[in-house]
């Protein structure tokens, strides 16, 4: 029932994912008459896998944390998460209000053991034709180096589940390659991956900038919550500004667009490796259970893509895997930055 569109994005997506996957099954949680009318516009109002639980309540996009935590008891939302903590799903998807989402979800699912705070891990595109897992993304404003340190061990096993890397590199964002350089924090967190390192549990590169990102330097890229929001938000800008300087500038006149006819083969494939739909769906890592989140604007394509992520996740059995790693490294004691 949330982000931008509701079910007039969900329901298509959720269909059109279930066209391409025979072996899954979805519970579509919201409004009931207002799920069965959208199943019905898509001729799936039977359809064999898909399961319509009622929820009498919404969380919106603007809900103060308070609302949606203590009040909203039957939204959407909570009762989407609840299916996971019962065992009736293994994850959740939503594009509803972030803030909410995540602490609903650790109000409902709890963090699993050794892990203080959850935080939200997405991809970006690189310049090796791969993904770059990025996080946190603005789950933690505020981190300690053995915060940083439980990140990376999570980006680590969710890399190595999706893409199949048997040692994913990590790197720690920071304003230069050096260890002296860093705020105190970054500098703390790096003797704690390079002891890991040392042990051959964690596969740490060292310090990495900005431009790695793109560049496919790491697999797995790590930084506090302030700085990964403010960075996904420029990213965002940023893709939006050159699209509309691209179109703008290939219709200013016949002799431009001539040259973006000649060049369509090349923009079409260009578009396809850098269309944002196939980067949605973030992964909220350290529950007990899986919970994706989907961008709030996300059109049917993208919103499919989010589900997809779910589906693997759920499929490649990312939650014992982290369980796993996360009780062999999660370090019991932990250092303050005073």
């Amino acid at each position: 029932m949330g982000g931008d569109h509701g079910p007039s994005v969900t329901i298509p997506a959720a269909i059109n994912f279930l066209k391409r996957e025979s072996d899954a099954e979805l519970i579509l949680v919201g409004l009931q008459d207002v799920l069965h009318a959208e199943l019905k516009k898509c001729h799936a109002d039977a359809h064999p896998r898909v399961t319509v639980q009622h929820a009498s309540e919404q969380v919106t996009m603007d809900d103060p944390l308070e609302v949606a935590l203590r009040r909203k008891k039957d939204s959407s939302m909570r009762v989407a998460i609840e299916q996971v903590k019962d065992g009736k799903a293994q994850a959740c998807v939503s594009a509803g209000n972030t803030g909410a989402l995540m602490a609903v979800s650790r109000y409902v699912l709890k963090t699993m053991p050794g892990v203080d705070r959850p935080a939200i891990c997405t991809i970006m595109p690189n310049m090796k034709d791969g993904p770059t897992y990025l996080m946190d993304l603005g789950a933690n404003v505020d981190c300690e180096p053995h915060h940083l340190h439980q990140f990376a061990i999570m980006g680590s096993v969710l890399a190595h589940a999706m893409e199949g890397i048997a040692r994913p590199t990590i790197g720690l964002l920071n304003v230069g390659t050096e260890d002296i350089k860093g705020n105190e924090v970054v500098k703390a967190t790096i003797p704690l991956l390079q002891a890991d390192h040392a042990r051959g549990k964690l596969n740490f590169y060292g310090n990495v900038e900005g431009n790695d990102i793109f560049k496919g330097t790491t697999d797995v890229v790590i930084c506090d919550g302030f700085v990964g929001n403010v960075m996904l938000k420029a990213i965002e800008g940023l893709a939006r500004f050159f699209k509309t300087v691209l179109t703008t500038e290939f219709k200013r006149n016949p002799v431009t667009m001539l040259g973006a006819l000649i060049a369509r083969s090349a923009l079409k494939r260009i578009t396809k490796r850098l269309n944002p739909a196939r980067y949605n769906g973030a992964s909220l890592l350290g529950l007990r259970g899986l919970v994706f989140k989907s961008h709030g604007g996300a059109d049917v394509e993208a919103y499919e893509w989010a589900i997809r992520r779910a589906y693997d996740a759920a499929k490649n059995d990312v939650q014992q895997q982290l369980a796993d790693l996360i009780a062999e490294l999660m370090p019991r004691e932990t250092t303050t930055i005073g």
